[in-house]
């Protein structure tokens, strides 16, 4: 098959995914006409081979928006040159998406460089780091490097953050604490609400710094939840807001990101980046994500209703699940994670690794819904086997 037969194949198999999810799995509040309008782009190329479903890394599986895949190509022409100033359109647009000055924005090589500039920058041997007891790893592994001092807070009923205990482990330190929360939390896809969250931060304790990662904060439907940048927009100068283009924008591969916060804090954090600038390609296709709402509103259809397949299995296998504000969902399992793992890899489905102290639970990321329907219907058969 020539190149243009297979770009135009896949632009029809494309808008009869796009047909069927829309008609037969009923998106509400998507308009066809704008979605039509994305996808008439470029076409669009799956991460995940035909063969094999990818549910573990929670990643979009539809892929970078068409429009954002024809930015990166365009960008490839000029990659000769240093985009320094494309750079600055991309921080300009992102401060107008947060309605703040482009000096709270700093552009950043995924999310996990802020994680690692900001202990860099603003923390010492003599800062702790205080997490709940199961979050995302990215933030113990850069604090571990820098010798910093550790400090876990074990989990309430349902995997929820405990926040008076993270407000103890603070106030019981006489040095300076870096408090990193992720909303919502990755392994188990809950939020915190805001009202939890907000009036510690607006408390201002002295010697800390709220480090937030909100990597998934564009799949949310619970309204309990608000994000930070509100507080970052009042002028509370003791937070540093990460977010990502990994997830719903699909460019995990691509490695941009975004810290948001008090000028001077991020002024010293850019001092820690590991480049002057990002990847040309990256820029282009971060800053035509943004403008492409249609497209990600799409993705976000699709990722509930997904999310809505794997819930009406688990309900029916009565396995118990915490509520999913993410691209993925954590549910208990009745045997071991790594023989529940492998049989799914031998059926041609990676999903997701070990989260202790989470001993006897499987996150598993959200897949296009025909994925979603040939895993759940693994999921029962397995357990007519006892493997499940």
């Amino acid at each position: 098959m020539s190149e243009a037969a297979n770009i135009n194949k896949q632009r029809r198999d494309m808008f009869k995914y796009s047909g069927a999810l829309l008609g037969g799995l009923a998106l509400a509040g998507l308009n066809k006409s704008a979605l039509a309008s994305s996808l008439s782009g470029a076409a669009p190329t799956s991460a995940t081979a035909p063969s094999l479903i990818r549910i573990n890394y929670n990643e979009n599986p539809l892929g970078m928006s068409p429009k954002a895949q024809e930015a990166a190509r365009q960008a490839i022409s000029k990659a000769n040159r240093y985009p320094y100033h494309e750079e600055g359109l991309l921080q300009e647009k992102i401060a107008g998406l947060h309605a703040l000055d482009k000096s709270k924005v700093l552009v950043l090589q995924g999310s996990c460089e802020g994680i690692r500039s900001s202990f860099e920058a603003l923390g010492s041997a003599q800062t702790q780091l205080v997490i709940p007891e199961l979050t995302y790893e990215g933030g113990p592994k850069y604090a571990k490097i820098m010798g910093m001092k550790i400090v876990r807070v074990p989990m309430l009923a349902g995997w929820q953050f405990d926040v008076d205990g993270l407000k103890q482990a603070v106030a019981a330190y006489d040095g300076p604490s870096i408090v990193y929360i992720v909303n919502p939390n990755n392994p188990t896809a809950t939020i915190t609400p805001a009202d939890l969250i907000e009036p510690w931060i607006k408390s201002k304790p002295k010697n800390t710094l709220f480090l937030v990662d909100e990597a998934y904060a564009e799949f949310v439907n619970d309204d309990r939840f608000r994000s930070v940048d509100g507080l970052i927009r009042a002028g509370y100068d003791n937070i540093v807001l990460l977010k990502t283009f990994s997830k719903i924008f699909a460019m995990a591969g691509m490695r941009a990101g975004y810290a948001l916060g008090n000028a001077a804090l991020l002024a010293k954090m850019a001092d820690y980046n590991t480049s002057e600038s990002l990847n040309y390609c990256a820029i282009e296709a971060a800053s035509a994500s943004l403008d492409d709402h249609a497209f990600i509103n799409y993705s976000k259809k699709t990722i509930d209703t997904s999310r809505q397949i794997l819930i009406d299995t688990l309900k029916s296998l009565e396995l118990e699940y915490l509520p999913s504000e993410a691209n993925f969902l954590f549910h208990r399992i009745n045997v071991p994670l790594d023989s529940y793992h492998k049989h799914m890899k031998e059926n041609g489905v990676l999903i997701g690794r070990a989260f202790p102290p989470a001993t006897d639970w499987c996150r598993i990321s959200m897949g296009t819904p025909e994925e979603m329907q040939t895993f759940t219907r693994l999921m029962r058969e397995f357990r007519t086997k006892g493997w499940l």
